[in-house]
């Protein structure tokens, strides 16, 4: 019994692993268009658009009809789409006015605050075990965030943009807690149709109001993002389906390292022992989370396929 439950644990993070890690790549879109005066309303609206184009491709090559995928709860996929959005949204702008590193360590108040919410709405229990392997998650997430020098450099201009990605923070747990609801009534593929169809909506007027032009190229740029989301999204749908709250928030703090990857990558931001000692402590975190056993009286719902 025990190695099932850990079996599962173990494939509800790989599939949050993957999800993070996409996200990562779009959360820094606001960074790699810094100089480009592009709005992030305007880079989520494209996004949306690109990944609502993606879903309908899918069902489109199935065969099947949209009613197939009719929520119960359309009220509840549109709060989950505003809270995602503007999460997302504070997100991004965070990143283009401070340094991603310092961003990405404020935004990963997120794991805090989707443990929290899963404690107080989803009757989460939290053991020893739990906490212990939370603790050592945000530990290594400290070596990184030192290693990488966040904060060293912060500045007074700075202060806006960090209280952005603290509200960021917030409303993703949110989010994070109605996708976990959400997934124990509807598909997978319904999730996905939902939220960006009302991310279309709620991002059309602010981001016309804030439109740039762009060469046709760079929007189609912009619109790949959507795919790219999609995938995200999927992953974290199916991450949160398998395992509680407490199992799968933790595995954000992940987040940091796809940060330094991405900074080294494309920004010269140079790897250093830290990074490496940190990403192995979160591993083991991880690890940690994954082989936790149980609590009596938790009793997870199966949702469907």
């Amino acid at each position: 019994m025990q190695l099932r439950h850990t079996y599962t644990n173990l494939k509800a993070i790989a599939w949050v692993t993957i999800g993070t890690a996409l996200f990562s790549l779009i959360f820094a879109s606001g960074k790699f268009v810094a100089g480009w005066s592009v709005s992030p309303l305007q880079i989520l609206f494209l996004r949306y658009a690109g990944g609502l184009a993606t879903l309908l491709s899918v069902v489109a090559a199935r065969r099947e009809h949209l009613s197939n995928y009719r929520s119960k709860k359309p009220f509840s996929h549109l709060w989950r789409a505003i809270f995602g959005a503007s999460g997302g949204g504070a997100i991004i702008y965070a990143s283009a006015n401070m340094p991603i590193v310092d961003a990405t360590a404020i935004s990963l108040l997120y794991v805090v605050f989707v443990i929290l919410l899963g404690v107080l709405f989803m009757r989460d229990r939290l053991t020893v075990q739990h906490i212990g392997a939370v603790a050592i998650c945000c530990a290594g997430a400290s070596i990184i965030m030192a290693s990488r020098g966040a904060f060293t450099a912060f500045r007074l201009a700075y202060v806006f943009p960090a209280c952005i990605a603290i509200l960021g923070a917030a409303l993703m747990a949110v989010e994070g807690l109605m996708i976990k609801m959400l997934s124990r009534f509807d598909r997978a593929m319904t999730v996905l149709l939902y939220v960006n169809m009302f991310g279309i909506l709620l991002m059309a007027i602010p981001a016309f109001i804030q439109w740039r032009s762009l060469q046709f190229e760079t929007e189609m740029l912009f619109a790949l993002l959507g795919p790219i989301a999609v995938t995200a999204q999927y992953c974290i749908v199916q991450g949160y389906r398998l395992a509680s709250l407490s199992i799968v928030g933790p595995i954000d703090y992940t987040w940091l390292i796809f940060a330094g990857v991405i900074g080294f990558l494309f920004f010269g931001e140079k790897p250093t022992l830290g990074v490496a000692l940190g990403s192995a402590i979160i591993a083991i975190g991880g690890i940690t989370l994954a082989i936790t056993k149980p609590v009596a009286s938790e009793r997870d719902s199966k949702s469907p396929a």
